[in-house]
């Protein structure tokens, strides 16, 4: 829907731009954005939306979405009580270590009186129970469970067993029940720390993880496409055709301009698509500071590809093979790499060094590293205002030494051209 709204608006102004000046004539400064521009990116959104790459793409990237956010949920266990049945008379406390057991596993107790152990077996055989206390003195499964399991039956075996050997202990050591009720009732010390707790927790950095693999997959994707879109129509004679009745820039930038907007459809998409899901699924993801994280990487998708796309598209003018391609493509995505992995190192850990902090300046890695930041918190709003214009600047220098590659090397066949012999002819 994002894609057909953004085809119909350029296709208004297109018609605008028309009526108001019907006989062709020369533009300056930016006039290269309307006219024969918008045709160019129009042309590329067709392309790009009706091509089967595309619609492969945007599914698996709706089910990676879907899959994040879904299985933590449903690896929670919450919703589903565990079925605790009870053979003999647990006390007050046994009772109450079973039910705090249960809520660290983040998971509840349901106590269902057995008979004997018979039918306690029975119980567990037919899945009417989950787990089974002897007597306090043993707690049974259906099946064999191990310490390294992580469902929830299995967590609160060994966590209630634990608590109820501590209980056993503490009566073989004849304390008295009063003493039991004072010791089990204990608080926690409380935990200080040198510094104020930062104020965004684990989701907001498994919010900041999703963010970034989406903006590395969508911007290799789509810087990929503009580097081969450009050498095909090289290659194919194609661009000879339509330099003969539009500029270079005219071409050059309403190809970037059309792929990078199905780039950011798909991304609004993939954003919208999240968070309707996160909040019918109940997911903790986006609570907090996670759809702040999610816009920041949104944000610096677009950055990232207004940056890139000029050095891609470049590159693609100075190749006419696909070997060539590959060629070129390898060092170009370096600095992606480079900011993807220390993106995602520093996600994980929950800690920006000093070295990271820097490349969140610097436009390469600044879209990887950056969305990072303000998931940890670790960003104020001017140092991120600030890596915005920094990346503002880069972009436009990088922009007019991309156009005077293209409008050099993209008419030039027979041999691929060397950047210094574009830039220097």
């Amino acid at each position: 829907m994002a894609v057909v709204v953004t085809i119909a608006v350029v296709r208004l102004g297109v018609r605008w731009y028309r009526r108001r000046s019907p006989r062709p004539r020369k533009t300056l400064g930016y006039g290269w954005l309307a006219g024969d521009t918008a045709l160019v990116a129009t042309r590329e959104i067709r392309e790009r939306v009706r091509a089967r790459s595309f619609k492969v793409v945007t599914a698996l990237l709706l089910a990676a979405v879907a899959g994040a956010i879904i299985l933590p949920v449903a690896l929670k266990g919450s919703g589903h009580p565990q079925h605790i049945g009870t053979v003999g008379a647990l006390s007050g406390p046994q009772r109450a270590a079973i039910a705090a057991a249960a809520k660290a596993v983040g998971t509840s107790a349901d106590f269902v009186a057995e008979q004997d152990r018979a039918s306690a077996e029975a119980d567990l055989r037919s899945g009417r129970i989950d787990l089974a206390v002897i007597e306090g003195q043993k707690v049974m499964a259906k099946k064999a469970v191990t310490p390294t399991e992580t469902t929830a039956t299995a967590r609160l075996a060994y966590t209630a067993a634990a608590e109820l050997g501590v209980l056993r202990s503490f009566a073989q050591a004849g304390l008295s029940p009063g003493q039991v009720a004072t010791i089990t009732s204990g608080k926690p010390l409380p935990v200080t720390s040198v510094e104020p707790p930062s104020s965004r927790s684990g989701p907001a950095r498994a919010t900041s993880l999703i963010g970034i693999i989406i903006v590395f997959i969508m911007l290799s994707q789509y810087e990929t496409w503009t580097l081969i879109g450009v050498m095909e129509e090289k290659s194919s004679r194609v661009v000879e055709v339509l330099l003969a009745t539009v500029r270079p820039m005219q071409l050059l930038g309403g190809k970037v301009l059309g792929i990078g907007t199905v780039a950011m459809a798909q991304a609004g998409v993939l954003l919208a698509f999240a968070l309707v899901l996160a909040k019918v699924a109940g997911s903790d993801l986006l609570q907090g500071s996670g759809p702040l994280t999610l816009a920041a990487a949104l944000v610096w998708l677009l950055f990232g590809y207004a940056f890139y796309c000029w050095v891609y598209a470049a590159a693609g003018s100075l190749a006419e093979r696909q070997d060539q391609v590959q060629t070129l493509a390898l060092p170009l995505s370096l600095p992606m790499v480079l900011g993807y992995v220390m993106a995602i190192t520093a996600a994980s850990s929950g800690h920006a060094s000093v070295f990271f902090q820097v490349l969140a300046y610097l436009p390469p890695t600044a879209p990887f590293a950056m969305p990072v930041l303000v998931g940890l918190g670790a960003v104020s709003w001017w140092g991120f205002l600030a890596s915005i214009g920094i990346s503002v600047l880069a972009t436009v220098a990088v922009a007019r030494v991309a156009a005077l590659v293209y409008r050099r090397a993209v008419l030039r066949t027979g041999r691929r051209v060397s950047l210094r012999e574009a830039i220097g002819a």
